[in-house]
């Protein structure tokens, strides 16, 4: 069985340069590869093309690549906790693409199967429509997105095995699951890598076919975007 495992996060990154295109798992701060992002800060790559949902607040996760200005352009369904990312934006410092959040997760996920475009009719009749191929089916118009392409694909899963398996833990796997496989190269941090034949098969998420490259996270913080507490009686 071919091993993917990688000693360091600076080996897992290795041939990512500037001005490349990069899928990054998560939403909000749920299931963000940490270890990565701050490999990458701490690099200066920069001029890079983003697609995740958005981009997490300020001070942490893909908020620390656009403090440094390393990311030319963002491709997320909304603008979320991150102020740094709103300024950007409007003052044009930043290009951004929003896109509806079923299409973001539809373009990844055609990616993965080698689909090139799909027809929604989400975003017809709106500027997501400028430009696009338009079709009716059934009554109904439909626009179409082509797949994503991107150099890397990065995802965080909780638990990963020497070949590339991952398993995800509750809603961390989000767009963690359809952004794997989804471009030339897939990198997976995990919070546990046990050798190949460890993991219950029938728990396995992702196959791995699906990631070249897999190493163990030093730690991760988790932050929490929005923290909501009952008042005490």
């Amino acid at each position: 069985m071919i091993n993917k495992k990688v000693d360091s996060v600076q080996d897992a990154i290795a041939g990512i340069t500037d001005n490349m295109t990069i899928m990054f798992g998560g939403f909000g701060l749920c299931g963000i590869p940490e270890n990565t992002i701050a490999a990458l800060v701490a690099r200066n790559t920069t001029n890079l093309t983003c697609i995740s949902n958005n981009a997490g607040v300020d001070d942490f996760g893909l908020g620390l690549l656009l403090q440094k200005k390393q990311i030319k352009k963002m491709i997320s369904s909304y603008v979320g906790e991150n102020a740094e990312f709103e300024r950007q934006m409007l003052s044009g410092e930043l290009d951004v693409e929003l896109t509806p959040q079923g299409t973001l997760a539809e373009k990844c996920r055609a990616a993965q199967a080698g689909i090139p475009a799909f027809f929604t009719p989400a975003g017809y009749g709106t500027e997501v429509a400028e430009g696009k191929e338009v079709r009716e089916f059934n009554g109904k118009m439909h626009i179409m997105e082509e797949a994503f392409k991107a150099d890397f694909a990065i995802v965080k899963a909780w638990k990963g095995d020497e070949a590339g398996n991952l398993i995800f833990k509750g809603t961390a796997r989000n767009f963690n699951a359809c952004m794997a496989g989804a471009a030339k190269i897939t990198v997976a941090e995990v919070e546990e890598l046990v050798p190949a034949g460890t993991l219950d098969p029938n728990q396995i998420h992702i196959p791995g076919i699906m990631v070249q490259r897999i190493f163990q996270g030093e730690k991760f913080e988790k932050r929490i975007e929005q923290r909501t507490v009952r008042q005490r009686e």
